[in-house]
């Protein structure tokens, strides 16, 4: 006889556990790889090394977007600051390490309050404390958040200024021309009665664009890759990142970068459980970059509920400034 102890039992089981539930990168990143044509968000770059080496791109040779912006913010600072008046709010949409804000901040008469807003909280944080140690009369309240979705921002202070957004860098030619519109859309709801400074990228020469995605250094490449080192480390991804390769290219006829991660062989990689095949030479869409004329962003801008005041350029017109109404 056997033991009783020994028979079978019948005990309910528990189910399985399923795959561990996402962040919004993992949320992303495992609907962009479900696509026919694969993409993800190019926010989920700025990660602390993702920062980092956005950092080390401005300072490229190649790269003239951040001198070229630099300089005209410093040529006409006094303009700037006419414009916008004493007393403001600055709030800084995507505010990354806090540096082109430096100039605006010396040019401004007594600004009252600075809210970066950045999706990157550790790197935002580190910044803030930089910059209140050099500017300690201002107050300096840094906001973790998304700025692409709607934001509840502090009320103004007592005796307080416009308003005042401030989105340097072309970033917003990251967006869809849909994406963009509802943006400053946004933008122009949570600045009504002050107004937006707004850096953006203009068409040129294709060489130039292509020389500043494809640096020497190899720079760009390593930041777009650490997008896939990124989701290893945070999603438990399994990415070889020695097999795929950076790419960017001009698209003309969209006026717009694009950059890709190109898969240099036929591969699987798993993601929450998930198995997505990529053949050779596919692609997962990481970033786009549209350019503009200044004709084409001020008509947006009045889509949007902007007025445009002024609008300044470098000499050779590679980049513009603008100042909108809101």
């Amino acid at each position: 006889m056997r033991n009783p102890a020994s028979l079978p039992v019948d005990v309910p089981r528990s189910p399985s556990p399923g795959p561990a539930p996402l962040s919004e990168f993992g949320r992303e990143m495992q609907a962009g790889l479900s696509r026919r044509a694969r993409s993800v968000s190019p926010k989920f770059f700025y990660d602390v090394e993702g920062s980092a080496l956005f950092d080390r791109i401005c300072d490229l040779p190649e790269y003239y977007p951040t001198r070229t912006e630099l300089g005209i913010l410093t040529d006409r600072a006094a303009e700037i600051a006419q414009q916008i008046g004493p007393n403001a709010e600055i709030i800084e949409f995507g505010a990354g390490s806090l540096t082109k804000v430096r100039l605006l901040l010396d040019a401004l008469e007594t600004p009252r309050r600075y809210l970066p807003i950045d999706i990157s909280g550790e790197h935002l944080e580190a910044a803030a404390e930089r910059l209140r140690a050099d500017y300690p009369q201002l107050v300096v309240q840094p906001v973790a958040a998304d700025y692409t979705m709607p934001l509840v921002l502090p009320a103004p202070g007592e005796g307080a200024g416009r308003r005042v957004g401030f989105f340097p860098g072309s970033t917003l030619g990251n967006f869809t021309p849909d994406e963009a519109l509802s943006f400053l859309q946004l933008a122009a709801r949570l600045l009504r009665g002050g107004g937006l400074l707004l850096g953006v990228d203009l068409v040129k020469d294709p060489a130039l664009l292509h020389a500043a995605y494809n640096d020497a250094q190899g720079v760009t490449a390593a930041f777009n890759l650490n997008l896939l080192r990124r989701a290893n480390a945070e999603l438990g991804a399994d990415f070889d990142l020695e097999a795929f390769g950076h790419a960017a290219f001009y698209n003309a006829p969209l006026q717009r970068i694009e950059m890709h991660l190109v898969s240099r062989c036929a591969q699987s990689v798993v993601l929450n459980g998930e198995t997505f095949e990529f053949a050779e030479g596919e692609t997962l869409h990481t970033e786009h970059s549209h350019k503009f004329t200044v004709e084409g962003l001020r008509a947006l801008a009045v889509r949007a509920g902007f007025r445009p005041v002024a609008v300044w350029t470098d000499p050779e017109r590679l980049f513009s400034v603008h100042w909108l109404a809101a």
